[in-house]
């Protein structure tokens, strides 16, 4: 097992001391809904007060496992040291200087470390670098600079997306997104150009190729296919087989760039730096975000060096790139690689063997599909359909218990906690769910 460099002053399994919500939690949510906007989606009254390592503690004293990493953000676990000291001693020094307009030594580090790692071909010319950063404050903001960057350099203005698809919520990215109706409802018109079709399987990309190309949509007109490695929000699915090794051939035939959004696989979550790696495929651009500063906001997308041309002022951030978020990122690349990416392929490994196990005991809980730390199970009625209803329900009985979970696609659990977990808080897990299931 993994030595984690955490001192917990937590305890490394629940504890629930009051009702839940607490007191205070419920005085703080009451106070929320009078002040801020109802378009967050909660789903269940955890008032978090601070957290270490996979362990959260509400405002009660609640102490909570947390199997979902802030969304999949918190990569080095909640407070990891050695993150929260790079945070401290950059803040003594600079908080903000814009790197839009001036230099500061954290925004190169980082992107040079990121580039140096990109999953492009070998640098051309004698670079030493095989990508440009573009840095931002969020996924949604890197898929924005994505789809500007490719209508750019294409000179084209169509793109391809997925049904199932989360790239974000404004406006570029939106138009991306094709995961529910409520997040595109009554905000159109939406960026125009944008053609979705099925996620995964050959049969869509024979779609792609024999009808829409061949109709309504010409090729030499595309600027890009934006996909995720692991549909995220989506279900976290896995594509089929040579599904993205297929895009890449696709692209290459019409002169479109690949565009993959790693905002929830990459950084880590999956094993590999980038999930897209686990397929051996050169992507055009990467966007990411959510675990590359361990929950400061922090985006980039990651360009091949030709692709980046745009003039000075076509695209720029007053905040991205902050020299306190980018130095967060330096510690959190390191502490990946240091270990964690190995934890995530090990830990990943020990939960779907786990969730396996769940799924022989409880058929209503399908098999577990993912990489590393990106794992889920769809939940099942009688006659084997999706039951959204199930999963609700456990994941409202889990919080009650102490365990926290999220779901996505139509009746999933993900899994997706901090890559510090270990065995015995996957067990713990497991044997919580396994317990609701009985009841």
């Amino acid at each position: 097992m993994l030595s984690i460099p955490i001192q917990l002053n937590l305890p490394r399994t629940p504890r629930l001391i009051t009702s839940l919500p607490g007191p205070r939690a419920q005085a703080i949510v009451q106070r929320d809904r009078a002040v801020t906007s109802p378009s967050y989606t909660r789903d269940y009254p955890l008032v978090v007060s601070r957290g270490q390592g996979c362990m959260v503690e509400d405002v009660d004293g609640n102490v909570f496992l947390d199997m979902t990493a802030g969304i999949a953000v918190t990569a080095t676990g909640h407070a990891h040291p050695e993150v929260v000291k790079a945070i401290q001693e950059q803040s003594e020094r600079l908080l903000h200087m814009s790197g839009t307009d001036f230099y500061y030594e954290p925004m190169v580090e980082l992107a040079e470390q990121l580039a140096i790692r990109a999953p492009f071909p070998n640098p051309q010319n004698n670079a030493k670098f095989p990508a440009k950063v573009f840095f931002t404050n969020s996924g949604a903001e890197s898929n924005e600079a994505a789809i500007k960057l490719a209508r750019y350099y294409t000179k084209r203005s169509l793109i391809v997306a997925f049904l199932g698809a989360f790239h974000g919520r404004t406006y570029g990215a939106m138009s991306l997104t094709g995961s529910k109706a409520v997040q595109r409802a009554n905000f159109g018109p939406l960026v125009p150009g944008v053609t979705h079709i099925p996620y995964g399987t050959h049969a869509s990309l024979d779609y792609l190729e024999k009808q829409l190309f061949t109709t309504i949509l010409p090729a030499p007109e595309v600027a890009a296919i934006v996909v995720e490695a692991i549909q995220g929000e989506g279900g976290y699915i896995v594509p089929e087989d040579g599904f993205l090794q297929r895009i890449r051939d696709i692209c290459d035939r019409y002169g479109i760039l690949m565009v993959v959004d790693e905002v929830q696989a990459g950084m880590g979550r999956t094993g590999r730096l980038f999930a897209i790696e686990h397929w051996g495929v050169m992507p055009d651009i990467i966007t990411i975000a959510k675990g590359i500063a361990s929950g400061l906001p922090l985006g980039a997308i990651l360009a091949r060096p030709e692709l980046m041309t745009w003039p000075p002022g076509s695209h720029a951030t007053t905040f991205g790139g902050n020299p306190v978020a980018c130095a967060a990122g330096i510690a959190t690349l390191r502490l990946l690689e240091s270990g964690l990416m190995t934890n995530a392929t090990q830990m990943g490994q020990l939960l779907q063997a786990s969730l396996t196990k769940l799924h022989q005991k409880f058929p209503r809980v399908s098999l577990p599909r993912g990489k590393g730390l990106m794992v889920a199970v769809d939940l099942l009625d009688e006659q084997g359909n999706l039951d959204h209803k199930l999963r609700d329900r456990i994941i409202q009985e889990a919080f009650l218990r102490g365990l926290l979970l999220l779901g996505c696609g139509k009746a999933a659990i993900r899994f997706c906690p901090p890559l510090v977990i270990d065995s015995d808080q996957i067990q713990i897990a497991l044997q919580i769910i396994s317990e609701i299931l009985s009841s």
